[in-house]
């Protein structure tokens, strides 16, 4: 089965989402817990969450993955600012539970000119007491452009903070193709060699999901800027490479890229027809 979506607006619920994935052809999706941009969170709204299940397994949709606000930054010099970080996602993590078994993905954050060991330090802190045994959600790394001071630019950083979480079976990655291209990972022109090094520092097992999305800047370029598949500096060709990649093409993938609901359609069956 071949799992892919994209990023669907959280606002109307899940029921809503449910069904706009159908709309399109997806199957599976993303979506944010919270306004990305803040930290407010609806009550959760237990009747729809379970419209929702019951379309989920009608639909076989696959692996859902929520994604932690942007403001999250728990390797901030502000005291406050990591605080503020650690009880968001604490709260996302309790919120999951009534849609078990998927995945939470954050932005490991910028140290803010603190240095990237003590940026590691702060986020494995958060994580240990953040993650509980009895949680059901895998919460996910994910692989940056590079651009400040992010932490997550390269797979060592990731492995660092992986190392040092007390929990590591809760652990895993996300990668997304615009970010590592930008961090200077050559995923057009030398996949197999980027995914053997992923595999000899972090481990393919860890890899848990792509953010399927095309670049608008050079390799190495450190600046994030998403664009639609086949438009950018990766290329169509290298995109449809990386979703038949034998040790890729059973992850669930994501769009990101600068989308309506029509242009996500349009590539999901571009790429379910480029998937053999």
């Amino acid at each position: 089965m071949f799992y892919i979506g994209c990023h669907l607006s959280s606002a109307k619920g899940f029921l809503a989402m449910g069904k706009d994935a159908e709309k399109i052809g997806a199957t599976t999706f993303q979506f944010f817990t919270r306004n990305p941009r803040g930290g407010s969170a609806k009550p959760l709204d237990h009747e729809d969450i379970a419209a929702f299940l019951k379309l989920k397994e009608e639909l076989g949709l696959g692996t859902l993955v929520a994604h932690a606000p942007y403001t999250l930054n728990g390797c901030s010099a502000d005291e406050k600012i990591r605080d503020f970080a650690k009880r968001t996602m604490a709260d996302d993590l309790e919120r999951m539970e009534a849609v078990p078994g998927n995945l939470y993905n954050f932005h490991p954050g910028s140290h803010v000119k603190q240095g990237v060991e003590v940026g590691i330090t702060y986020i494995a802190e958060m994580l240990n007491e953040i993650l509980k045994p009895e949680l059901h959600t895998t919460v996910l790394l994910e692989t940056m452009a590079g651009k400040g001071s992010e932490v997550g630019r390269s797979f060592e950083e990731l492995r660092e903070i992986l190392d040092r979480v007390e929990l590591s079976d809760k652990m895993g990655v996300c990668m997304d193709t615009c970010h590592v291209w930008d961090a200077g990972y050559d995923i057009a022109n030398h996949l197999d060699d980027v995914l053997a090094e992923f595999d000899h520092i972090i481990g393919l097992n860890r890899l848990k999901a792509i953010h399927l999305n095309d670049s608008m800047n050079p390799l190495g370029s450190h600046k994030d800027r998403h664009a639609r598949l086949g438009e950018g500096q990766i290329g169509l060709p290298s995109l449809k490479a990386i979703i038949n990649h034998p040790a890729l093409r059973h992850l669930p993938f994501y769009l990101e890229t600068p989308n309506d609901l029509d242009g996500y359609a349009r590539e999901i069956a571009m790429m379910r027809e480029a998937w053999s």
